[in-house]
């Protein structure tokens, strides 16, 4: 993730600088934001009070907040709060949604099967090291139920997939 800090009636100093992007750089565990993701932060200054904006464009959505304190530090974590109840309900509000359409998913996979067996499509995949937990959030924010990835740990291509009676399977590949 990369950042763009802009000060408004304010110069930003390095301290500034160094709380917002090490606040910002701990949201990089929802794995919602991509490292090329530019992280736009204006802080502005009133008489009475400080402003903090924050823009994350994700491949969800846009997570944005603006928060208004009469502290710098606290407005940082406040905005950072903010932030990550925006992802929490947006994991939230995907997992329903998968959960809700994955049965008319199943039926119509299903009948396309029966209709011909020629191979509808393909697809290739380039199977990124990523920890276990990383891999099933990847494969909850893409909608699908299953997710191809290399084992961070075992260094082995692994599949994760969600199981019809609830959680989450995992399946090795042996070379």
């Amino acid at each position: 993730m990369r950042f763009e800090i802009v000060g408004k009636n304010v110069s930003v100093t390095p301290a500034m600088k160094e709380k917002i992007e090490s606040k910002l750089t701990g949201l990089e565990k929802y794995l919602l934001i991509d490292p090329d993701t530019i992280v736009r932060v204006v802080a502005r200054v009133y008489p009475n009070s400080q402003k903090v904006e924050v823009t994350i464009p994700t491949r969800v959505g846009i997570l944005r907040t603006e928060v208004e304190d009469d502290d710098f530090y606290a407005a940082v974590d406040l905005a950072i709060d903010k932030l990550e109840d925006q992802i929490r309900r947006q994991k939230t509000r995907l997992s329903k949604r998968h959960r809700e359409h994955l049965a008319q998913t199943f039926i119509e996979d299903f009948e396309a099967e029966e209709e011909s067996d020629i191979p509808v499509r393909t697809k290739s995949v380039n199977a990124d090291t990523l920890p276990l937990d990383e891999a099933i959030m990847q494969m909850e924010l893409s909608g699908h139920n299953f997710y191809i990835y290399t084992d961070e740990d075992s260094e082995k291509i692994s599949v994760v997939y969600r199981r019809k009676s609830g959680g989450y399977g995992l399946i090795e590949v042996d070379e």
